[in-house]
């Protein structure tokens, strides 16, 4: 019954020639459908094979209240048609499902494994879908689109040009009205949409069509005269929109409605995408508004409006502004939102969702509108997002700082809660990077507890440890210098700490590489607790101080260090008013409670001092001077706190500079420092205002300290100071270079200082008279006796000023060629490393300049042992390493030349590779693999012995040490010839493919299975650009015969 009915739809909408004689397409169009409509109910008379289906349409048609035989208008007759073909599948379809549900399953006796489950009746061929498409477009095309409005929808002239064939063809004030046309095949077509099946086919092709229809149907407004639908047809339109937009896959259905809204009241250049959407009516685009709004408010409807919007982007410039434009339209509050209140408390924690896509690309667009349209909020709506929106992101963190015991006795915070949360934290402030004073405060409460979880991290593997780090440092970069310095002082103990994590708990490791918040043990030991006590508050300043080095290009390191520095100098200052209350107190007269206040006091401004040295004392180890003190003015700052610190007690009996030599010291480096900024060629009048802060504790020290000395420079500082260099004394730059070490502190003086190093005599400087001098000054035979001294020193420097002589191919190291040999090969077997290392590299330097008589030599001696008188034979093999470790360095010096070069050398490396001895077999091997790394096609012809030599000693060889060097080998020759490699090896690559599987899988050391990994992952790389290789757009010229 089922294809006996399509059969009879594909006879009414198949195409026929005859139509297209007529004179004009509409007129042709309007003959096929008439006669279509003949044939079907010709056939439907006659053809006993559509017997049943024109039973099935005449039941159907004697139930349809809407069909009307009388009509004069052939395409309203042809719509008709198809409607009861769609009935009558429709309702065969729907008994033939009911049956099948209700038949009992077959029995087990007559199912196998192999079987398929049965289809159900509704399940349509390809061809069928094809038939019933056919009649589906048939039906909107000219039962729908041509009775809306204009504005509702799209039209069919702008589909296609046979819309608009179709257009001039349409009869609107035939009777029926329109309006009943229109209603009777929405319909129809929503009664058909009832079976699944053929549901699926009416959507996804025409929902558009039918919600312009409904939307019209129930919501155009008419006068009380003209109405073409009464009001419970307009009820029911409107409730079937309802269903319709409620049980339809929701980005659709946004998609749609953003569609029947239309382009903008004033239309774009003509062609342009807005243009072609036209203007809605009023009614309509109010309405797409509040069904739009709805949809945004309903639970997963933010994902939907996101996907309707970026579904199938490719996530280019034009998608990242349709992901701003969401994000502007999810933050502002549509108006038929009842309350704005509600709103955001619905939308917030959906936009949140957002950040939690796995996907690379949805996940991508996603974030990026879910990270705009919180900062829109932020900005726009503080309260609402801070009240629904990062409340709910950071409760993890604000749990980690309200845990209690009693609620959380084991766990606190969850890995999985805990991640989440940084995550989402990385992505809108980090990511979205975009500071302001409510973004950053809410942030600024949390960050104790994240900077204690970063600690915590570093001790160990986790991937929490970079979010931690890049949060702490986008708050100290975009916050206010005042704000990240008071978070600095908190971080390093200095400060009252807030907001840290509970007492009774701390973070442990998770089992995915994150971190959870558990409730801490009880430690019985006082002493292991005052131990990790002390432990973690260090850790925590290296830490902080690890933070700090991060911020290269931040003058905050500098200020935090400055600020610390003021610190100590106001505690400096303090501490003689401190001793005389002390002297003053008459403890006889205090009571218990006042004297163990008193005590108490003092132990904590004791730890404050402790705690303000400690954090001095690992920012000057840990920081960089450039780094804590970038600019002249951070320098200046330095230097008065310094010159104050100086100045404290001067005017008592305990000055600093007459009981301290350390601070006397420190004072005359200081005020050297000084000097040396003022003895800069050129010094900015901005140089000079800031270095006027200077002159006060200047003029204190010239007139108070008890250093004659001290008291002469202070005046001669400040005098140059306050008159802006018109006053230079002579003896300044010598008392910077007498009195301090400036070169320890700025560039300049470094400079200064290495050259009057350069300057003094030769016989002050350390190291060998030879060993700074140029070659070329000194003649060979000089270079050459130095290189037989006994001082190892004078013997390397001499071997290296020879190398070089040969690298710059001097007259007399040419013609000196087989002496320098002789030397080279002799200082070869010298004990001391520095000496034959030196040797090792004047050979090589050798044998890059004259390959053709050095190698010769250097493979005999690597063959057969050392081959001068001199030699020593205990010391042969140790000889041989040598000269190999010499071919090695040659083989990669070699570049192009080493097909034509390397011959001989491949011969006596594999020679080498049967050696008794198995050190001198792994050198063999390791010289090999540099070699055939270079040799590329030239490599053909042995491809094959060398496979043989390889596979045979991987699978034979009992030395670990030579299997990894075969196995690397292999490696080495499969990363050299690269996308060659099918070429060069394509005989023996199943060979070597096969031992280093053998050594994957049975090989017992550990390093050869590791080699044999990394050369079978090089070997899928080249094997998948060879079966897949990279499709490449490229044009070409052929010149033809």
């Amino acid at each position: 019954m089922t294809s006996e009915i399509l059969n009879a739809m594909n006879i009414l909408t198949q195409p026929l020639g005859e139509a297209s004689a007529q004179p004009s397409q509409q007129e042709a169009l309007h003959a096929a459908l008439g006669a279509n409509r003949s044939v079907l109910l010709e056939r439907l008379l006659s053809d006993g094979s559509l017997q049943r289906a024109a039973r099935l349409r005449d039941e159907t048609k004697g139930e349809a209240d809407w069909y009307s035989s009388e009509t004069d208008d052939v395409t309203w007759s042809f719509v008709q048609e198809c409607l009861l073909l769609l009935l009558a599948l429709t309702r065969h379809l729907t008994e033939e499902l009911k049956r099948f549900q209700e038949a009992p399953p077959p029995s087990g006796s007559l199912r196998t494994a192999e079987m398929a489950p049965p289809l159900p009746p509704d399940v349509l061929s390809v061809s069928q879908q094809k038939t019933l498409g056919a009649a589906l477009q048939f039906v909107v095309s000219l039962g729908i689109c041509p009775y809306l409005s204009a504005g509702v929808g799209v039209p069919l002239g702008r589909r296609s040009a046979f819309g608009v064939v179709v257009e001039k063809l349409i009869r609107r004030e035939a009777s029926p009205p329109a309006g009943r046309h229109l209603l009777t095949t929405t319909r129809v077509l929503l009664q058909v949409a009832e079976l699944a099946t053929l549901a699926t086919l009416v959507f996804s092709r025409h929902l558009g069509d039918v919600m312009a229809a409904l939307c019209q149907l129930g919501y155009e407004p008419h006068r009380e005269d003209h109405r073409p639908l009464s009001t419970e047809e307009c009820r029911s339109c409107k409730e079937a929109l309802r269903n319709l937009v409620g049980k339809v896959y929701q980005p659709i259905v946004v998609k749609e409605l953003l569609v029947l809204q239309g382009g903008p009241k004033q239309s774009g250049p003509a062609g342009s995408s807005r243009a072609a959407l036209g203007s809605a009516p009023a009614w309509l685009r109010r309405l797409c508004g509040q069904l739009l709004s709805e949809r945004l408010m309903q639970p997963n409807g933010v994902q939907a409006v996101v996907r309707a919007v970026l579904e199938g982007g490719t996530g280019g410039d034009s998608d990242w502004r349709k992901c701003d434009a969401v994000a502007r339209i999810l933050a502002a509050c549509p108006q038929q939102s009842a309350s704005a209140d509600g709103y955001f408390r619905l939308v917030c924690p959906q936009i949140l969702d957002l950040l939690h896509f796995r996907d690379k690309l949805t996940a991508q667009q996603f974030q990026r509108v879910a990270t705009r349209a919180a900062l829109s909020m932020v900005q726009e709506r503080p309260t609402f997002a801070q009240q629904y929106l990062l409340a709910s992101l950071l409760a993890p963190l604000h749990q980690c700082i309200t845990a209690s015991g009693e609620e959380h006795p084991h766990v606190a915070v969850e890995e999985s809660d805990l991640t989440r949360c940084l995550e989402d934290v990385y992505k809108i402030w980090v990511v979205g990077n975009s500071p302001s004073p409510t973004l950053l405060a809410p942030l600024q409460d949390v960050l104790p507890v994240i900077f204690t979880l970063f600690c915590f991290t570093k001790q160990s593997v986790s991937h929490l440890r970079a979010p931690c780090q890049e949060i702490l440092l986008w708050f100290l970069k975009h916050s206010e210098t005042s704000a990240s310095l008071l978070l600095l002082r908190q971080l390093s103990g200095l400060r009252e700490r807030r907001n840290e994590v509970a007492a009774a708990f701390h973070f442990t490791a998770g089992s995915g590489g994150g971190v959870r918040l558990v409730c801490r043990q009880a430690c019985s030991d006082e002493d292991e607790e005052l131990y990790e006590t002390l432990s973690g508050e260090q850790w925590r300043l290296e830490c902080l101080v690890q933070l700090l080095a991060q911020l290269s290009d931040s003058d905050l390191p500098g200020d935090f260090f400055l600020n610390l520095l003021q610190e100590l100098t106001g505690w400096a200052v303090a501490l003689d008013e401190e001793l005389k209350d002390e002297e003053e107190v008459d403890v006889a007269a205090m009571t218990l409670l006042e004297v163990e206040q008193q005590v108490l006091g003092g132990a904590e401004r004791q730890a404050e001092k402790l705690t303000l040295l400690q954090a001095l004392a690992v920012m000057v180890e840990s920081l960089e001077q450039e780094q804590l003190l970038r600019k002249t003015s951070q320098v200046v700052d330095f230097m008065v706190s310094l010159l104050q610190r100086a100045c404290v007690g001067l005017d008592g009996t305990s000055a600093p500079g007459v009981g301290n030599p350390v601070e006397s010291q420190t004072l005359s480096m200081g005020m050297g420092l000084v000097a040396t900024l003022l003895s800069a060629p050129q010094i900015s009048a901005q140089d000079y205002s800031c270095m006027s802060k200077l002159l006060r504790p200047l003029e204190a020290l010239a007139q108070q300290h008890p250093d004659v000395v001290v008291q002469e420079l202070a005046s001669n500082l400040g005098a140059a100071i306050a008159t802006r260099g018109a006053y230079r004394p002579e003896d300044l730059a010598e008392a910077a270079r007498c009195r301090g070490n400036p070169d320890d502190t700025t560039k300049n003086s470094k400079a200064k200082s290495e050259g009057r190093n350069q300057q003094a005599p030769a016989s002050r400087r350390p190291g060998p008279p030879s060993g700074s001098g140029d070659p070329s000054d000194k003649p060979l035979s000089d270079w050459l006796l130095e290189a037989c001294d006994p001082d190892v020193p004078t013997r390397a420097v001499a071997l290296r000023a020879v190398t070089r002589m040969v690298q710059r191919r001097h007259p007399e190291a040419v013609q000196a060629q087989e002496k320098v040999l002789t030397l080279f090969l002799e200082n070869l077997e010298h004990e001391d490393s520095f000496v034959y290392l030196s040797a090792i590299q004047g050979l090589a330097v050798l044998a890059d300049s004259y390959p053709g008589q050095i190698l010769e030599r250097l493979l005999q001696d690597f063959q057969r042992g050392p081959s001068l008188p001199s030699s020593k034979q205990e010391r042969s093999l140790e000889t041989r390493l040598k000269v190999g470790e010499v071919l090695m360095r040659a083989s990669r010096a070699m570049g192009e030349l080493a097909p034509h070069l390397g011959r001989p050398l491949l011969g006596v490396f594999l020679q080498g590779t049967r050696d008794p001895d198995h050190t001198v077999r792994a050198s063999s091997l390791s010289n090999l693999g540099e070699l055939c790394q270079r040799l590329d096609y030239s490599l053909g012809p042995l491809a094959h012995e060398l496979s043989s030599c390889l596979t045979a000693l991987i699978k034979t060889e009992r030395e670990a040490e030579v299997r990894r060097a075969a196995v690397h080998v292999v490696a080495q020759l499969l990363r050299g010839l690269s996308d060659k490699t099918t070429q060069v090896l394509g005989d023996v690559l199943l060979d070597l493919y096969r031992a280093l599987k053998l050594v994957v899988g049975s090989d017992p050391d550990q390093a050869a299975v590791l080699h044999a990994q990394l050369a079978l992952e090089e070997l899928d790389h080249v094997m998948r650009r060879f079966v897949f290789p990279e499709q490449k757009l490229e044009k070409k010229i052929v010149v033809l015969p």
